[in-house]
């Protein structure tokens, strides 16, 4: 079949044009089509007619087999339900040129299909049971052609009809029988109870066991599952082997144990187990996501990576990622593109995704033609060139065959590969709801329809595998089973959420309030700073670089000589010392390896070979990996990766960086359902670091804030870590305690832009080595008999403040940095309130508006403190567009913590003196309330 793979993919008319030239000439050929030809001349010696009639014919026939090939999809037997769209021109013989007077006659084409020298009609069933019955099958438009012959021998060599012996379709009617009881049962037991029915699905379990059961062979160890909340339930207890009872026991539980605090209702809830195959043990983890769909498939496949990278070297084959996709959300959720955008990615590919579809066909209560512009939910796939194969929700062997045929493939191929399950949903969206009111049509042919446990348990009794009789007595000990587990669920009292994939995270605990108070040592040795440092500073001398390299590494080196260390030093430092303590570090983002504003320079470019070295990964020869990848230009796709990533590495530090700060809000789903409310709702544990470069410096409303105020208004019961630091130090401490604590938590920090080349943003080197992290730091330039205004700031604006400060020599003007906002630093700020207790004016300056920023947030967390707001006007809009208007709007700022005086003294800025003995009425009345109005309202 090989020696004709070529013809299938050919111009008729090309062909025909070498054969006359074959006949010419037959060197001048390629020796494929001689052999090809050969035959032909054989053939022709049969033929009745005039030569050119049977050639013609012949590459009609050829032409036949690739039509087939190309569009028997539009054909396909594949709806259980509805009767097909239709498609032209169709795959009849007489559209290739064809006609009945031709079904008898020989083809030598038949060879192309396997079957060697056939009639015209033997060709033809062969096609139609290949690719127009149960599967329909598109993967002519892959590139490779490897791939496409593969597949193709693979299905037209047993006609895409398996051949099961009475043993498997025992194993399949097994695993139907304990779907559609189970879904029953439950339907029985918890009347009107949301459960998001597999009903009309249900083939999906017998694929799913298959396809553990075939990767096992193949030398897969794990699988990753990412699955919406339809046929969750059957999935965690019918291939995951989670109790029925504990299923049973969450639909009517009112109480969690003390592990967490909130819960989630039950399909969204994950599981990880180890599930015994037909060769062997795989873990399989299904992880928990929340209702917006498609949200947990990158996180899948950043734990699926994570896996590959730390648990098996590299071998992709060992970890295999399945997203189960419902067919409204796969076609519609833009996130499905970023993640199948990713899969062939250096740092994002997982060795290729399995895409299960269980297509119901009605979105909530969208029609699937209002749903999608696309033929199929599934074209998605076609953007990597991965095959995508549909298949009857009803026929259970087919869909077993077809899982078993996509593992090979994907771990021949390392590649995507998609299973569009054609089914239907018995109930509404839940069965609460009324699908008639919008689907008459449609649940009137679903009402009568068979289910495919009694449709398969009756072709099994024709085929004489099982009497009738037999097929009841197993009906109904599966029944009776459920029943004895129904009734075991009763003595469960609580409720509890096992820990998502304990081996790994059984070092660490749920932490308390107090636990963030605990400082753990974070110091490094002057001697392993320096050492270090002397090999992040040296590159090789046989490879040319960029000559401003050079530069670059030449004004680090004279920093560091110099006892001193700036943002991308302390930086870097952290993930060397890191990295010699045997913890990995991944950083991710769309040009983090340089950095958005060229101060990291992570990795280095060759010259002419446009090869990259990172000095990090030469430290000591060390076991454990840096890795810093460019992304490609997605938020919501790359943050959920790399959440799933560090879900995955606990010991590891893994940082995605926004290329501007509120750049992340494109990602906010999964900030909201996953980084700030995981532990509470599914008691998972992460690390992952965001970096959100965040200060107003007149770039406009996109490049200013990174919101601080949504952060803090997800921050409550410690669930995230918000930080805006104001020291190279502090970050270099944060990123280290984040890897030294026994407890895992998000953590937020608002990153600077100018301050990373800001002279006064320097830290001395000695901090890296006595310094610990500082929630909040003092001010030690004050003369405390005479500090009259305490002012309180987070970020940037401190160095504003502090040059107007230093200008004025304002030593009663105390400038106090919140670097932790969350949890918030409370035995630390009362201390400082205790130690300014006679100030006249406490203020909290920011540079944000007041309605955004940290204002809101500060003032729930000091109630009983009076303080003053300093910030530009609420406004809708995080900033303006014009520098100027900026400045201006910068300069009230600070201007008006540092007041001009109008009373007899006439000093540069009113040091309050004048207001001794006033009330804190007259004080405000006299500096804020009646100042001049702002000129402007951003």
């Amino acid at each position: 079949m090989d020696d004709f793979s070529f013809v299938g993919n050919s111009d008729i008319g090309v062909v025909e044009s070498l054969y006359q030239q074959y006949k010419k000439d037959p060197s001048s050929v390629d020796p494929g089509y001689v052999h090809f030809f050969k035959g032909f001349d054989f053939a022709l010696a049969h033929f009745n007619g005039a030569p050119g009639e049977g050639i013609g014919k012949e590459f009609n026939v050829i032409n036949l087999i690739h039509g087939y090939r190309q569009r028997g999809h539009l054909f396909t037997k594949t709806n259980p339900v509805r009767a097909r769209r239709q498609y032209f021109p169709t795959l009849d013989i007489e559209n290739f040129g064809l006609s009945e007077a031709d079904l008898d006659t020989v083809f030598q084409a038949g060879s192309q299909i396997g079957i060697g020298s056939a009639t015209l009609r033997d060709i033809v069933d062969h096609l139609q049971e290949t690719y127009c019955e149960s599967i329909g099958v598109e993967y002519l438009y892959v590139r490779m052609p490897e791939v496409v012959t593969w597949l193709r021998e693979k299905m037209e060599s047993v006609r895409n009809v398996p051949n099961y012996d009475e043993e498997r379709k025992t194993t399949i009617f097994r695993f139907l029988k304990r779907a559609v009881g189970f879904e029953a049962f439950v339907h029985k037991k918890f009347v009107g109870q949301k459960r998001f029915s597999l009903e009309g699905s249900e083939g999906l379990i017998p694929g799913l066991k298959a396809l553990l059961n075939k990767g096992g062979e193949l030398g897969a160890e794990e699988f990753v599952l990412g699955m919406a909340h339809r046929g969750r339930l059957n999935v965690l207890s019918n291939v995951l082997g989670k109790p029925y009872r504990k299923i049973f026991k969450e639909f009517v539980a009112d109480e969690y144990d003390d592990n967490v605090s909130l819960g989630d209702v039950k399909y969204h809830l994950g599981y990880d187990n180890v599930v015994k195959t037909l060769s062997k043990e795989v873990r399989v983890s299904l992880l928990p996501n929340p209702s917006h769909l498609e949200a947990v498939t990158p996180v899948a496949e950043g734990l699926a990576r994570a896996r590959v990278d730390h648990a098996y070297d590299g071998d992709y084959d060992k970890v295999v990622p399945v997203i189960i996709h419902g067919d409204a959300a796969i076609a519609a959720q833009g996130v499905v593109y970023e993640v199948v955008q990713m899969a062939k990615l250096p740092g994002y590919k997982t060795g290729g995704t399995i895409h299960v579809v269980v297509n119901n066909q009605v979105g909530f209560t969208t029609n699937y033609v209002e749903a999608r512009s696309s033929t199929y939910c599934t074209d998605v796939g076609k953007v990597t060139n991965s095959p995508v194969f549909h298949v009857n929700g009803d026929d259970a062997e087919a869909i077993v065959y077809v899982f078993e045929l996509a593992m090979e493939f994907r771990q021949k191929f390392n590649s995507d590969v998609f299973i569009d399950i054609l089914s239907y949903r018995k109930y509404g969206h839940n069965e609460g709801d009324e699908p008639r009111f919008t689907q008459p049509t449609l649940y009137k042919a679903i009402a009568s329809h068979p289910n495919s446990r009694e449709i398969y348990g009756k072709e099994l009794v024709e085929q004489k595998v099982f009497t009738k009789t037999r097929l009841k007595e197993l009906i109904e000990k599966f029944d009776r089973y459920l029943e004895t587990e129904f009734e075991a669920s009763g003595q469960i009292e609580k409720m509890s959420i096992a820990r998502f994939m304990p081996d790994l995270w059984s070092d660490y605990k749920y932490p308390k309030t107090e636990d963030f108070d605990v400082q753990p040592k974070t110091g490094v040795s002057m001697k392993e700073i320096h050492e270090l440092c002397e090999q992040l500073n040296q590159l090789p001398e046989e490879k040319n670089f960029f000559s401003k390299v050079h530069k670059i590494l030449d004004e680090r080196k004279k920093m560091i000589s110099s006892g001193k260390a700036d943002w991308a030093i302390a930086e870097t430092m952290a993930y060397a010392t890191l990295i010699n303590d045997g913890h990995p570090v991944r950083l991710s983002g769309q040009d983090s390896e340089r950095g958005t504003f060229a101060h990291r320079h992570a990795s280095f470019t060759v010259e002419e070979i446009n090869e990259r070295y990172m000095p990090l990964r030469h430290l000591n020869d060390s076991p454990v990996s840096f890795n810093a990848f460019n992304s490609l230009l997605s938020e919501y796709g790359v943050l959920g990766f790399e959440y799933g990533y560090a879900l995955g590495v606990p010991k590891g530090l893994t940082i995605w960086e926004a290329q501007f700060g509120d750049f992340f809000n494109v990602a906010q789903v999964v900030i909201d359902q996953y980084i700030s409310s995981a532990e509470e709702k599914w008691g998972l544990m992460n690390g992952l670091v965001l970096y959100l470069p965040h200060g107003y410096e007149g770039q406009g409303p996109e490049h200013s804030s990174a919101r601080i105020e949504r952060f803090l208004n997800l921050s409550a019961r410690n669930n995230i870590q918000v930080m805006n630091f104001t020291t190279p130090a502090n970050l270099f401490h944060a990123l280290r305690r984040q890897m030294k604590r026994d407890f895992m938590v998000p953590m937020v920090i608002f990153t600077p832009k100018s301050l990373l080349r800001h002279p006064k943003c320097i830290s001395p080197l000695d901090d890296l080595e006595k310094g610990v992290f500082q929630e909040v730091i003092d001010d030690d330039n004050v003369d405390m008999a005479s500090v009259t205004r305490l002012v309180f700031c987070t970020g940037k604006v401190y160095y504003d403040l502090l040059a107007r400060k230093e200008e004025l020599n304002a030593r009663n003007v105390a400038l106090v940095r919140i670097e932790q906002l969350h949890p918030f630093p409370r035995k630390a700020v009362t201390k400082i309130l205790e130690k300014y207790k006679h100030v006249l004016l406490k203020l909290w300056v920011q540079e944000e508006p007041e309605n955004m920023g940290a204002w809101t947030y500060i003032r729930s967390m000091l109630p009983d403190e009076y303080l003053v707001p300093v910030a530009r006007l609420a406004s809708a809009s995080p900033a303006t567009g014009l520098t100027g208007l900026h400045n201006v709007g910068q300069n009230e700022l600070v201007n008006k913590v540092f007041k001009k005086c109008h009373c007899d003294l006439k000093l540069p800025y009113c040091n309050l003196n004048c207001m001794e003995g006033k009330t804190r009425e007259e004080i405000l009345k006299a500096h804020y309330y009646f100042d001049e109005k702002p000129r402007f309202s951003i």
